[in-house]
């Protein structure tokens, strides 16, 4: 079996496992109120549920085979292919919420898995460099940071789904930012424990982590899942696969022709995405009542 398809076979078991986790997690955050915040968000009070921490280990779970998938794949192989994870979470919803899936979704989740299939095999995605150079995160954080800092201080003044909005955005590029991370501690594994531990991928790592899934757990606690889900389901990848291409120098194997079909199948992928996203939100909505954790 060739690490291409292995990459796959990963990078969609990865997909069902965030999809399983996302969902658990999110109907838990959802229900925490306001005054039982704390310092570190709502994922303070999270951390007492035991439900959540299922959600949780279920997320780790899906984490450790996309890190399996970066470390046989490129990120633009494997990114596209957790957007499934949505594709999942279609039926998982309508399950909870005790309703059938419509026509209309039934089209996009088409629409979703055509596109991807088309990214992944017509696009034939061509690996590049396992790590990203010093000077390159320079310029990461030197454009990031500041991005960051502006949805955060934005998320402050704002309340409902335009606080979701932005927590979520905030939330996807850090997770976009941890594929790339994550590809290079894969890499380092290779070269055994004091390649990693004294590397700065790994230290990172932690840190991007962390606080990408507090700020994505503050986004789902805002109330307004139709703006944060798909926020962060679209930019997690837009990220990671921006960055595959112009730090780890990952490219497309495709001639202009080629090119003009991948410039619509992301274009499709992108508004299945988010009709998708925008579908499992409301299935949240109208399914969880907003009432303590137990």
């Amino acid at each position: 079996m060739s690490h291409t398809l292995l990459a796959a076979i990963f990078a969609v078991g990865a997909a069902l496992c965030i999809a399983v986790g996302t969902v658990v997690r999110q109907r838990t955050a959802a229900v925490v109120p306001d005054d039982s915040i704390g310092a570190l968000g709502p994922i303070t009070t999270l951390v007492h549920s035991p439900v959540w921490w299922l959600g949780t280990v279920v997320g780790i779970a899906g984490y450790a085979l996309q890190a399996s998938a970066l470390g046989l794949g490129s990120l633009l192989l494997v990114q596209p292919l957790l957007v499934l994870s949505l594709l999942f979470a279609l039926p998982l919803g309508a399950r909870f919420s005790g309703r059938r899936i419509s026509a209309r979704e039934w089209l996009w989740a088409a629409a979703l898995t055509t596109s991807v299939a088309v990214l992944v095999i017509v696009g034939d995605p061509r690996p590049g460099e396992p790590r990203a150079e010093t000077h390159h995160w320079i310029v990461i954080s030197a454009i990031g940071l500041p991005f960051i800092a502006l949805c955060l201080f934005g998320a402050h003044r704002r309340t409902g789904s335009a606080r979701a909005l932005l927590l979520g955005l905030a939330g996807g590029t850090l997770f976009g930012v941890a594929a790339v991370l994550t590809k290079g501690v894969v890499h380092l594994v290779n070269l055994g424990p004091h390649a990693i531990l004294t590397s700065f991928e790994f230290y990172a790592l932690i840190v991007v982590a962390a606080v990408a899934t507090s700020l994505q757990q503050s986004a789902f606690q805002a109330g307004d899942l139709q703006a944060s889900l798909p926020a962060t389901t679209i930019m997690e990848p837009v990220v990671a696969s921006l960055l595959g291409f112009v730090v780890l120098g990952e490219y497309l194997d495709a001639d202009r022709k080629v090119a003009a079909v991948l410039v619509l199948a992301l274009a499709a992928m992108a508004a299945a995405t988010i009709a998708l996203a925008r579908g499992a939100a409301n299935d949240d909505a109208n399914a969880t009542p907003r009432t303590p954790v137990g």
